[in-house]
């Protein structure tokens, strides 16, 4: 069995009074890529603040890396559901990813050659290495969203927590980013927050449906109508989870030409 990398024990938060996580418990392990599921206001991106250490618990337990969350954050990566910023700010991609460096660095350390590296690194495996020079409000959303995945990449985190990757890109583009997850899920544990109930079945490991309360459901396992319809109260698709097999690509999955 694998060693536990976030661990949740009848975990609770509140936000300005009310109550939208309760009583959950989840542990999930290395290498586990988990998809979480549900609807809006739902408690998904609550609960990946609460691993990074931005939200505090209102009861239970939550331990990330066996200790309080954002003890370790240079073990972790994070790609929010938005990037708010300047379209006009004069930021290259390049610069973007090396922020994921910072986690690494003491206060007032200038980028050093290893930081580069790692830069151009997670650049090469996004597919973004022709788009560094370009600023990246030029960018498009399939774009920006590689480039905060690789930002999240350069940082060379142990746990990868993503929240809505795949919104508002093309359809193409989806398929370029599960790919490269199930790419990554070889070497990290990955946490994803998802309203892609079709396509995240067929890479995740676990499935859990969260409405303020977690219902998992392992490989094997199958969503049915009923579950899907108290979960998220309107019609959505079934899901069957077969999980992953265990074969994953030999080489990095990218855009070779570096366009959304």
């Amino acid at each position: 069995m694998n060693e536990p990398v976030i661990e949740c024990g009848n975990l609770s938060v509140e936000l300005g009074g009310t109550r939208v996580i309760d009583g959950l418990t989840l542990t999930v392990y290395e290498q586990d890529f988990l998809g979480i599921v549900g609807p809006n206001g739902g408690g998904k991106t609550t609960l990946l603040r609460v691993f990074l250490g931005l939200e505090k618990s209102y009861g239970g337990t939550v331990h990330v890396f066996g200790s309080p969350p954002g003890s370790y954050p240079e073990r972790m990566g994070y790609v929010p559901q938005r990037l708010f910023f300047d379209r006009e700010f004069p930021v290259s991609v390049r610069e973007l990813v090396l922020m994921g460096r910072l986690s690494h660095k003491k206060l007032f350390r200038n980028y050093d050659r290893a930081d580069r590296e790692k830069a151009d690194e997670a650049l090469r495996l996004t597919g973004l290495e022709r788009l560094s020079s370009r600023r990246i409000g030029t960018l498009s959303g399939g774009e920006l969203q590689r480039a905060l995945i690789a930002r999240a990449l350069a940082g060379e985190p142990r746990l990868l927590l993503l929240d809505e990757p795949t919104a508002n890109v093309d359809p193409g583009m989806k398929i370029t980013i599960y790919d490269l997850l199930d790419y990554l899920r070889k070497s990290m544990t990955i946490v994803m927050v998802s309203h892609d109930t079709g396509m995240i079945s067929r890479h995740v490991t676990r499935i859990a449906c969260l409405n303020c309360t977690l219902d998992m459901h392992e490989p094997g396992s199958s969503l049915g109508r009923e579950a899907l319809d108290s979960l998220y109260r309107y019609p959505v698709d079934v899901i069957a989870h077969l999980g992953q097999s265990g074969s994953q690509p030999e080489k990095s999955p990218h855009d070779a030409d570096g366009n959304a």
